[in-house]
């Protein structure tokens, strides 16, 4: 009788040696956009007590418990959107530097995603907070024209079709 060797389940890929300079310069920069989203997050959690200000200057009919909820439903927004974003640039750098197809994939979409806030961005107030984004953007933008490289293409072939 036949006994298989246990697997543990999960399925088994081919190593792929080492990535081609492109694609460990879009992982740097990933990082570099974590490093970004890292000091935006700061920067918004320092400039947090201005927000209620700013909610009764934009709703001036809003009572003190409808300022108070609108403050509150931000910080609580910003807070997860911050961590969300700094999890996502070093999750995506880590599945790209493993050669994950689907990571290059997921982060084309991402930057997709990027490029329609970024548009509501340019419509909005060009504060100091306004230069977070735009290098955000850029550091996403040098990161997708390197993964879709030729050099890097190659790489996230699977192994079958190198």
């Amino acid at each position: 009788m036949y006994q298989p060797y246990p697997t543990g389940g999960a399925p088994v890929e081919p190593l792929r040696g080492t990535a081609p300079q492109p694609v460990l310069n879009a992982v740097k920069l990933m990082y570099v956009g974590a490093a970004i989203s890292t000091v935006s997050f700061i920067v918004s959690l320092v400039t947090i007590s201005g927000t209620k200000a700013a909610v009764r200057k934009q709703f001036p009919h809003y009572t003190a418990h409808q300022v108070s909820q609108t403050t509150n439903f931000i910080v609580v927004l910003s807070v997860v959107a911050g961590v969300l974003g700094i999890g996502l640039w070093l999750w995506m750098a880590r599945k790209t530097g493993e050669g994950k197809s689907w990571a290059r994939i997921l982060c084309s979409v991402l930057f997709l995603f990027s490029t329609l806030d970024m548009l509501g961005v340019l419509r909005g107030p060009k504060t100091f907070t306004f230069i977070f984004p735009v290098l955000t953007w850029l550091v996403g933008l040098g990161a997708i024209i390197l993964l879709w490289q030729s050099a890097s293409s190659a790489y996230f072939k699977p192994a079958g079709l190198r």
